[in-house]
Protein backbone atom coordinates (compact mmCIF):
# COMPACT_ATOMS: atom_id res chain seq x y z
CA UNK A 1 0.00 0.00 0.00
CA UNK A 2 2.76 2.57 0.90
CA UNK A 3 4.37 1.88 -2.61
CA UNK A 4 0.74 2.70 -3.94
CA UNK A 5 0.81 6.34 -2.37
CA UNK A 6 4.34 6.74 -3.42
CA UNK A 7 3.60 6.26 -6.80
CA UNK A 8 0.53 8.09 -7.07
CA UNK A 9 2.14 11.18 -5.31
CA UNK A 10 5.10 11.34 -7.76
CA UNK A 11 2.55 10.90 -10.91
CA UNK A 12 0.49 13.97 -9.02
CA UNK A 13 3.21 16.35 -9.50
CA UNK A 14 3.68 16.30 -13.32
CA UNK A 15 -0.35 16.69 -13.34
CA UNK A 16 0.51 19.95 -10.80
CA UNK A 17 2.61 21.61 -13.20
CA UNK A 18 0.72 21.09 -16.01
CA UNK A 19 -2.30 22.67 -14.78
CA UNK A 20 -0.61 25.92 -13.48
CA UNK A 21 1.42 26.08 -16.14
CA UNK A 22 -2.10 26.16 -18.71
CA UNK A 23 -3.74 28.45 -15.97
CA UNK A 24 -0.77 31.20 -16.28
CA UNK A 25 -0.50 30.96 -19.91
CA UNK A 26 -4.18 30.96 -20.41
CA UNK A 27 -4.65 33.91 -17.83
CA UNK A 28 -1.55 35.99 -19.91
CA UNK A 29 -3.43 34.93 -23.08
CA UNK A 30 -6.43 36.65 -21.78
CA UNK A 31 -8.16 40.09 -22.56
CA UNK A 32 -7.45 43.05 -19.96
CA UNK A 33 -4.71 44.80 -18.87
CA UNK A 34 -5.00 44.51 -14.47
CA UNK A 35 -2.35 47.51 -14.00
CA UNK A 36 -5.05 49.53 -16.08
CA UNK A 37 -7.74 48.23 -14.33
CA UNK A 38 -5.57 49.00 -10.48
CA UNK A 39 -5.08 52.43 -12.17
CA UNK A 40 -8.48 53.27 -13.33
CA UNK A 41 -8.87 56.27 -15.56
CA UNK A 42 -6.73 58.75 -14.58
CA UNK A 43 -2.85 57.92 -14.97
CA UNK A 44 0.52 59.18 -16.91
CA UNK A 45 1.96 56.51 -18.90
CA UNK A 46 4.88 56.74 -16.30
CA UNK A 47 2.83 55.56 -13.59
CA UNK A 48 1.43 52.53 -16.01
CA UNK A 49 4.60 51.71 -17.09
CA UNK A 50 5.73 51.94 -13.08
CA UNK A 51 2.94 50.13 -11.67
CA UNK A 52 3.47 46.99 -14.60
CA UNK A 53 7.40 46.96 -13.60
CA UNK A 54 6.10 46.35 -9.87
CA UNK A 55 3.63 43.55 -10.90
CA UNK A 56 6.49 42.01 -12.92
CA UNK A 57 3.88 42.41 -16.14
CA UNK A 58 6.41 43.97 -18.56
CA UNK A 59 8.90 40.23 -18.21
CA UNK A 60 8.27 37.72 -20.62
CA UNK A 61 5.73 35.03 -20.10
CA UNK A 62 8.52 32.18 -19.02
CA UNK A 63 10.50 34.69 -16.97
CA UNK A 64 7.13 35.97 -14.80
CA UNK A 65 6.09 31.59 -15.02
CA UNK A 66 9.59 30.97 -13.45
CA UNK A 67 9.36 33.89 -10.94
CA UNK A 68 5.74 32.36 -9.48
CA UNK A 69 7.47 28.73 -9.09
CA UNK A 70 10.07 30.52 -7.31
CA UNK A 71 7.68 31.95 -4.74
CA UNK A 72 5.72 28.90 -4.46
CA UNK A 73 9.17 27.22 -2.93
CA UNK A 74 8.76 30.41 -0.46
CA UNK A 75 5.60 29.74 0.45
CA UNK A 76 3.55 32.64 -1.10
CA UNK A 77 2.60 31.71 -4.21
CA UNK A 78 2.85 35.58 -5.33
CA UNK A 79 1.14 38.54 -3.79
CA UNK A 80 -2.69 39.15 -4.43
CA UNK A 81 -2.99 42.55 -6.78
CA UNK A 82 -6.13 44.14 -4.94
CA UNK A 83 -5.61 42.53 -1.00
CA UNK A 84 -2.09 42.93 -1.53
CA UNK A 85 -1.37 39.66 0.72
CA UNK A 86 0.41 36.64 -0.43
CA UNK A 87 -1.96 34.11 -2.04
CA UNK A 88 -1.39 31.41 0.94
CA UNK A 89 -2.38 33.33 3.65
CA UNK A 90 -5.68 34.77 1.29
CA UNK A 91 -6.59 30.79 0.16
CA UNK A 92 -5.59 29.15 3.67
CA UNK A 93 -8.46 31.04 5.20
CA UNK A 94 -10.64 30.13 2.49
CA UNK A 95 -10.06 26.63 1.86
CA UNK A 96 -11.36 25.03 4.88
CA UNK A 97 -14.81 26.16 3.84
CA UNK A 98 -14.87 24.65 0.89
CA UNK A 99 -13.57 21.49 2.29
CA UNK A 100 -16.24 21.33 4.44
CA UNK A 101 -18.88 22.05 1.78
CA UNK A 102 -17.51 18.93 -0.39
CA UNK A 103 -16.38 16.46 2.38
CA UNK A 104 -20.12 17.37 4.12
CA UNK A 105 -21.98 16.78 0.61
CA UNK A 106 -19.72 13.77 -0.28
CA UNK A 107 -20.92 12.49 3.14
CA UNK A 108 -24.49 12.77 2.89
CA UNK A 109 -24.83 12.69 -0.84
CA UNK A 110 -22.97 8.84 0.07
CA UNK A 111 -25.42 7.77 3.25
CA UNK A 112 -28.61 8.74 1.24
CA UNK A 113 -27.80 7.56 -2.33
CA UNK A 114 -26.36 4.21 -1.17
CA UNK A 115 -29.38 3.84 1.40
CA UNK A 116 -31.31 4.26 -1.64
CA UNK A 117 -29.57 2.13 -4.14
CA UNK A 118 -29.56 -0.69 -1.79
CA UNK A 119 -33.03 -0.50 -1.38
CA UNK A 120 -34.30 -0.27 -4.96
CA UNK A 121 -31.96 -3.16 -5.68
CA UNK A 122 -33.04 -5.34 -3.24
CA UNK A 123 -36.87 -4.23 -4.20
CA UNK A 124 -36.05 -3.54 -7.87
CA UNK A 125 -39.95 -3.89 -9.05
CA UNK A 126 -40.73 -1.80 -6.05
CA UNK A 127 -41.88 2.18 -5.74
CA UNK A 128 -38.48 2.99 -4.52
CA UNK A 129 -36.63 1.95 -7.89
CA UNK A 130 -39.23 4.53 -9.67
CA UNK A 131 -38.05 7.13 -7.07
CA UNK A 132 -34.55 6.37 -8.02
CA UNK A 133 -35.22 6.94 -12.05
CA UNK A 134 -37.39 10.37 -11.30
CA UNK A 135 -34.71 11.55 -8.68
CA UNK A 136 -31.81 10.68 -11.19
CA UNK A 137 -33.56 12.53 -13.80
CA UNK A 138 -34.43 15.65 -11.59
CA UNK A 139 -30.45 15.54 -10.82
CA UNK A 140 -29.45 16.18 -14.28
CA UNK A 141 -31.74 18.36 -15.26
CA UNK A 142 -32.16 21.08 -11.98
CA UNK A 143 -29.22 23.41 -12.55
CA UNK A 144 -27.27 23.94 -9.28
CA UNK A 145 -27.74 27.90 -9.64
CA UNK A 146 -31.70 27.76 -9.46
CA UNK A 147 -32.16 25.01 -7.51
CA UNK A 148 -29.73 26.83 -4.78
CA UNK A 149 -31.79 29.88 -5.42
CA UNK A 150 -34.97 28.46 -5.09
CA UNK A 151 -33.87 26.69 -1.67
CA UNK A 152 -33.30 30.19 -0.53
CA UNK A 153 -36.44 31.36 -1.54
CA UNK A 154 -38.37 29.10 0.85
CA UNK A 155 -36.29 28.15 3.59
CA UNK A 156 -34.72 31.30 4.22
CA UNK A 157 -37.39 34.22 2.42
CA UNK A 158 -40.32 32.04 3.22
CA UNK A 159 -39.71 29.95 6.01
CA UNK A 160 -37.19 31.77 7.69
CA UNK A 161 -35.64 28.63 8.87
CA UNK A 162 -31.91 29.32 7.81
CA UNK A 163 -29.89 32.83 7.19
CA UNK A 164 -29.74 33.01 3.45
CA UNK A 165 -26.43 33.24 3.27
CA UNK A 166 -22.71 33.02 5.55
CA UNK A 167 -20.55 30.89 7.02
CA UNK A 168 -20.14 30.16 10.46
CA UNK A 169 -16.97 28.66 11.32
CA UNK A 170 -16.81 25.68 13.57
CA UNK A 171 -14.27 26.80 15.87
CA UNK A 172 -16.70 29.70 16.91
CA UNK A 173 -20.05 26.95 16.95
CA UNK A 174 -19.77 23.45 15.72
CA UNK A 175 -24.23 23.54 16.11
CA UNK A 176 -24.27 27.37 13.78
CA UNK A 177 -21.22 25.58 11.60
CA UNK A 178 -23.71 22.76 10.62
CA UNK A 179 -26.71 24.94 10.31
CA UNK A 180 -24.83 27.35 7.82
CA UNK A 181 -23.65 24.38 5.55
CA UNK A 182 -27.32 22.67 5.68
CA UNK A 183 -29.02 24.54 2.76
CA UNK A 184 -25.34 24.39 0.52
CA UNK A 185 -24.89 21.15 1.44
CA UNK A 186 -28.31 20.06 0.45
CA UNK A 187 -28.37 22.04 -3.06
CA UNK A 188 -24.70 20.40 -3.56
CA UNK A 189 -25.64 16.82 -2.73
CA UNK A 190 -29.09 17.03 -5.06
CA UNK A 191 -27.10 16.16 -8.29
CA UNK A 192 -24.32 13.52 -6.47
CA UNK A 193 -27.56 11.61 -4.63
CA UNK A 194 -28.85 10.87 -8.21
CA UNK A 195 -25.42 10.02 -9.86
CA UNK A 196 -24.13 7.29 -6.89
CA UNK A 197 -27.83 6.21 -6.16
CA UNK A 198 -28.87 5.15 -9.83
CA UNK A 199 -24.78 3.86 -10.29
CA UNK A 200 -25.49 1.75 -6.89
CA UNK A 201 -28.96 0.30 -7.74
CA UNK A 202 -27.20 -0.67 -10.97
CA UNK A 203 -24.11 -2.52 -9.45
CA UNK A 204 -25.66 -4.09 -6.94
CA UNK A 205 -28.70 -5.39 -9.42
CA UNK A 206 -25.27 -6.62 -11.47
CA UNK A 207 -23.41 -7.97 -8.37
CA UNK A 208 -26.74 -9.95 -6.97
CA UNK A 209 -27.69 -11.97 -10.27
CA UNK A 210 -23.68 -13.57 -10.01
CA UNK A 211 -23.26 -16.96 -9.03
CA UNK A 212 -21.48 -16.78 -6.22
CA UNK A 213 -25.10 -15.01 -4.47
CA UNK A 214 -26.87 -17.96 -5.73
CA UNK A 215 -24.56 -19.68 -3.99
CA UNK A 216 -24.94 -18.37 -0.76
CA UNK A 217 -28.46 -18.45 -0.64
CA UNK A 218 -28.54 -22.06 -1.47
CA UNK A 219 -26.56 -22.16 1.99
CA UNK A 220 -28.96 -20.74 3.88
CA UNK A 221 -26.68 -17.21 4.83
CA UNK A 222 -28.88 -14.64 5.74
CA UNK A 223 -30.09 -12.02 2.99
CA UNK A 224 -29.16 -9.49 4.95
CA UNK A 225 -25.56 -10.94 5.50
CA UNK A 226 -25.48 -11.43 1.77
CA UNK A 227 -26.21 -7.90 0.76
CA UNK A 228 -23.94 -5.88 3.08
CA UNK A 229 -21.22 -8.16 4.01
CA UNK A 230 -20.71 -9.81 -0.12
CA UNK A 231 -22.50 -8.06 -2.57
CA UNK A 232 -22.25 -4.37 -1.33
CA UNK A 233 -18.21 -4.95 -1.04
CA UNK A 234 -18.62 -6.07 -5.11
CA UNK A 235 -21.06 -3.18 -6.14
CA UNK A 236 -18.51 -0.38 -4.48
CA UNK A 237 -15.92 -1.17 -6.90
CA UNK A 238 -17.26 1.24 -9.53
CA UNK A 239 -18.89 3.78 -6.60
CA UNK A 240 -15.44 4.39 -5.59
CA UNK A 241 -14.43 4.57 -9.21
CA UNK A 242 -16.85 7.43 -9.95
CA UNK A 243 -15.98 9.36 -6.46
CA UNK A 244 -13.46 10.67 -8.39
CA UNK A 245 -15.18 12.40 -11.20
CA UNK A 246 -17.82 13.37 -8.70
CA UNK A 247 -15.39 14.98 -7.18
CA UNK A 248 -14.59 17.48 -10.01
CA UNK A 249 -18.29 18.13 -10.44
CA UNK A 250 -18.41 18.93 -6.85
CA UNK A 251 -15.45 21.79 -7.08
CA UNK A 252 -16.73 23.01 -10.11
CA UNK A 253 -20.48 23.05 -8.11
CA UNK A 254 -18.68 24.75 -5.11
CA UNK A 255 -17.94 28.38 -7.75
CA UNK A 256 -21.64 28.68 -8.06
CA UNK A 257 -22.69 27.57 -4.25
CA UNK A 258 -20.40 29.31 -2.56
CA UNK A 259 -21.59 32.90 -4.65
CA UNK A 260 -25.26 32.00 -4.24
CA UNK A 261 -24.87 31.39 -0.39
CA UNK A 262 -22.33 33.99 -0.04
CA UNK A 263 -19.66 31.73 1.71
CA UNK A 264 -16.14 32.55 1.63
CA UNK A 265 -14.32 29.27 -0.13
CA UNK A 266 -12.37 28.99 -2.94
CA UNK A 267 -15.04 29.07 -5.12
CA UNK A 268 -16.12 32.32 -4.00
CA UNK A 269 -12.45 33.56 -4.37
CA UNK A 270 -12.24 32.02 -8.14
CA UNK A 271 -15.07 34.42 -8.77
CA UNK A 272 -13.80 37.06 -7.08
CA UNK A 273 -10.36 36.91 -8.37
CA UNK A 274 -12.18 36.56 -11.70
CA UNK A 275 -13.83 39.71 -11.78
CA UNK A 276 -10.67 41.49 -11.05
CA UNK A 277 -8.26 40.57 -13.30
CA UNK A 278 -6.36 38.89 -10.16
CA UNK A 279 -4.00 36.68 -11.88
CA UNK A 280 -1.64 35.31 -8.82
CA UNK A 281 -4.98 34.71 -7.38
CA UNK A 282 -6.46 32.36 -9.89
CA UNK A 283 -3.36 30.63 -10.17
CA UNK A 284 -3.23 29.82 -6.50
CA UNK A 285 -7.00 28.91 -6.78
CA UNK A 286 -6.43 26.51 -10.12
CA UNK A 287 -3.63 24.97 -7.55
CA UNK A 288 -5.31 24.37 -4.43
CA UNK A 289 -7.88 23.16 -6.17
CA UNK A 290 -5.54 20.38 -8.00
CA UNK A 291 -4.27 19.73 -5.32
CA UNK A 292 -7.48 18.63 -3.71
CA UNK A 293 -8.54 16.38 -6.29
CA UNK A 294 -5.04 15.08 -6.07
CA UNK A 295 -5.79 14.15 -2.30
CA UNK A 296 -8.77 12.95 -2.70
CA UNK A 297 -7.75 10.76 -6.01
CA UNK A 298 -5.18 9.26 -3.58
CA UNK A 299 -7.76 8.07 -0.99
CA UNK A 300 -10.28 6.73 -3.90
CA UNK A 301 -6.94 4.70 -4.80
CA UNK A 302 -6.14 3.00 -1.73
CA UNK A 303 -10.11 2.25 -1.02
CA UNK A 304 -9.91 0.64 -4.36
CA UNK A 305 -7.07 -1.32 -3.79
CA UNK A 306 -8.95 -2.65 -0.81
CA UNK A 307 -12.08 -3.36 -2.47
CA UNK A 308 -10.34 -5.23 -5.02
CA UNK A 309 -7.21 -7.41 -3.56
CA UNK A 310 -6.16 -7.75 -7.88
CA UNK A 311 -5.69 -4.16 -7.77
CA UNK A 312 -3.69 -4.36 -4.76
CA UNK A 313 -1.76 -7.40 -5.65
CA UNK A 314 -0.51 -5.43 -9.10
Amino acid sequence: MGRLVVKRLLLSLPLVLIVSMLTFVMQSLAPGDPAKRILGDQYTPEQYATLRAQLGLDAPIHVRYWNWLKSVFEGSMGQSLYSHEPVTTVLNDRVGVTISLVAATLVVAGVIAIGLGILSAVRKNGVLARVVDVVSLAGHSVPTFWLGLGLVAVFSVQLGLFNSGGYIPPERSLTGWAWSLILPVATLSFGAVALIAKLTRDSMLEVLDREFITTLRARGVPERTIIFRHALRSAAIPIVTALGLLLVGLLSGTVIVETVFGLPGLGGAAVLATTKQDAPLIQGVAVYFTLIVVVVNLIIDILYAWLNPKARIS
